[in-house]
């Protein structure tokens, strides 16, 4: 079989000089087929040997562990592993910040042979206690931030709960898991008597079916899920970013996303290291001034992120820059908006550090306004659609192939189809299947069944549209879904997009009362004081934004009234607001 250009360029930079496995899909697919030759395990342990002496994992103020280092923390973690117990297929979870020591650990778990449980530190003590549980896990990694949240009662079955700033063992009920810890470095010793080479790394080969992760949602209804990703879901969508991002050994990667959730998992971490790359976490929230400083001095070379970020960096450092009349007029002129576009371009990417190939934004839907704009001065953007049952990627093309105000084609291994009678003009269900795609829900057969119907097609519970190029254009969610009186269907994300960028808004919901339609909105206090409003004068300005924004919408949805909000909505890892805690709000 003839290998694919995407393949035949993953293989060359990964240096392959032999294949593992083969595998295909064993749906029928519509879209571009790679055939995998490799195990991702294998992959891991190339890039280790290939990169020994380069940077790997970075903590940002913090130290810096070389792929050399990243080797011995993993072979450490495999004596622990099997003085421990710990048998192939057992559930070892993590609950922690992003740090070097996080993602060590993770590679530690899946080079041995058992089942990463990442579980969000964000996530409320009782949600983390019932994963922990519900999971079956034998051992919790834990970051020293979340801990102290932590009631080790409640978690009855774990053997041991391992801190991971220093690795210490602070609970442990297994005298063998004990005695590993405590001569771990003795044992280190007794197997590498002299020292620890590249040559001595050699890691086990899965099969493409094996269970790699179980990563547990937490989606805008309320329940978590454990979604099983085996190995070849998570190396289907690296081949796919490999051929899409192509960075090299040495590039550089800040890690934002939460690698509890999938997309910072795969998309930042799984991929980065594969190729060499030299990751940095943050180690803290990533606020536009924290971006601009770490971003200043990192400069990484792709940037993945949600779509607040961007938003709030455009809001704050981008726009006041050219938000005035001149600034305004200059970009319409047809002789000299050109240059101002290239000056307005090259300062918004100095934001970001000066030095990415493109800025990829995923996990929830993107400002049109914002987009346009930044479309408008061609920056180097583009849009990933997916979701954690997809390891996470569906959609995804390249910044300089995306089509406006869509989330790309579908990537390679995956089939979409849009549950419509017209998939170009009138919304309906977008699905999916293919290699990307979950074994199913952890002891959930239930909701499994829900979710892929007998046909093995994965429902994404988001309304789209396809056009005749194959762009997928997402409307929103099938259960936010608005139906008036008239019966009419409103998608609220497009209302709130245009309100979210008017003026004095952080953030806005659309809720239906009655017949009528609600705007929810968490005011930019800060914004409002610097100009010296006062709440009266707040009110009035945001009532101003409700008049503005009628004038643009169709008049079956027409927002009735507007309600401020005293504080920012609760969301999920990828920022989009659990709307289900909302919806019973009296007005």
């Amino acid at each position: 079989m003839r290998r694919t250009r995407a393949e035949n360029n993953f293989l060359k930079t990964m240096s392959i000089q032999s294949s593992f496995i083969t595998f295909v899909p064993l749906l029928p697919f519509c879209a571009k087929k790679m055939e995998i030759e490799k195990s991702f395990i294998q992959l891991i342990e190339e890039s280790i040997r290939s990169n020994w002496n380069r940077d790997a994992l970075t903590d940002y103020k913090g130290a810096t562990l070389q792929y050399k280092d990243v080797a011995r923390k993993i072979e450490k973690m495999h004596i622990l592993f099997r003085h421990a117990g710990i048998q192939q297929g057992d559930k070892i979870a993590l609950c922690g910040r992003n740090s070097a020591n996080w993602t060590a650990t993770f590679l530690g778990v899946v080079t041995y042979g058992a089942v990463a449980v990442p579980i969000l530190h964000e996530f409320k003590a009782d949600n983390v206690h019932n994963i922990v549980n519900h999971s079956e896990a034998r051992m919790l990694f834990v970051g020293d931030q979340v801990w102290e949240n932590f009631n080790e009662a409640a978690m009855p079955n774990l053997e041991g709960i391992i801190e991971l700033k220093n690795f210490d063992l602070v609970v442990s009920r297994s005298a063998q898991l004990t005695y590993a810890r405590e001569h771990l470095n003795e044992e280190f010793g007794k197997r590498y008597p002299c020292r620890f080479r590249a040559e001595d790394v050699s890691y086990r080969r899965e099969e493409p079916e094996e269970l790699a992760v179980i990563n547990y949602t937490s989606g805008t209804t309320g329940y978590s899920k454990g979604v099983m990703l085996p190995y070849r879901s998570i190396l289907s969508n690296i081949m796919h970013i490999h051929d899409k991002v192509g960075l090299q050994a040495g590039d550089r990667i800040v890690s934002m996303l939460p690698l509890g959730h999938i997309f910072g998992l795969v998309f930042d971490f799984l991929y980065g290291i594969t190729v060499g790359a030299h990751l940095w976490f943050l180690t803290r929230m990533p606020s536009p001034k924290i971006i601009a400083e770490s971003f200043s001095e990192i400069k990484p070379r792709v940037i993945a992120c949600v779509p607040l970020i961007v938003e709030k960096i455009f809001k704050k450092n981008i726009l006041p820059k050219i938000d005035n009349k001149l600034g305004k007029l200059l970009l319409h002129l047809p002789i000299i908006s050109d240059k101002i576009k290239e000056q307005i371009r090259l300062q918004a990417m100095e934001v970001f550090g000066g030095n990415f190939i493109e800025i990829v934004v995923g996990g929830a839907p993107f400002n049109p306004e914002v987009e346009a704009f930044l479309r408008q001065i061609n920056f180097p953007y583009t849009i990933a659609y997916g979701m954690t049952e997809a390891a996470p990627l569906i959609c995804h093309s390249r910044w300089d192939e995306i089509t406006y105000t869509s989330c790309g084609k579908t990537v390679a291994n995956m089939e979409t189809r849009i549950l419509s009678d017209d998939p170009e003009r009138i919304p309906g269900e977008l699905i999916c299947k293919g290699m990307n795609v979950m074994l199913g829900y952890y002891k959930n057969e239930e909701a499994t069944a829900q979710a892929i119907d007998v046909n093995g097609w994965l429902h994404t519970g988001d309304m789209a549209i396809k056009d005749s190029e194959g762009n997928i254009y997402i409307k929103g969610r099938c259960k936010n879904m608005l139906l008036t009186a008239s019966g009419q269907n409103i998608y609220p994300e497009e209302i709130e997009a245009r309100l979210n960028n008017m003026p004095f808004v952080n953030e806005s919901l659309i809720l239906l009362s009655g017949d009528k339609l609600i705007a929810l909105v968490y005011p930019d206090n800060e914004e409002a004081f610097a100009q010296g409003l006062n709440k009266s004068q707040l009110e009035t300005a945001i009532e101003a934004n409700r008049i503005e924004l009628n004038r643009q919408l169709p008049a079956y949805c027409q927002i009735t009234k507007v309600k401020l909000y005293p504080e920012e909505f609760e969301k999920t890892a990828k920022k989009s607001i659990k709307r289900f805690l909302y919806q019973d709000m009296k007005f």
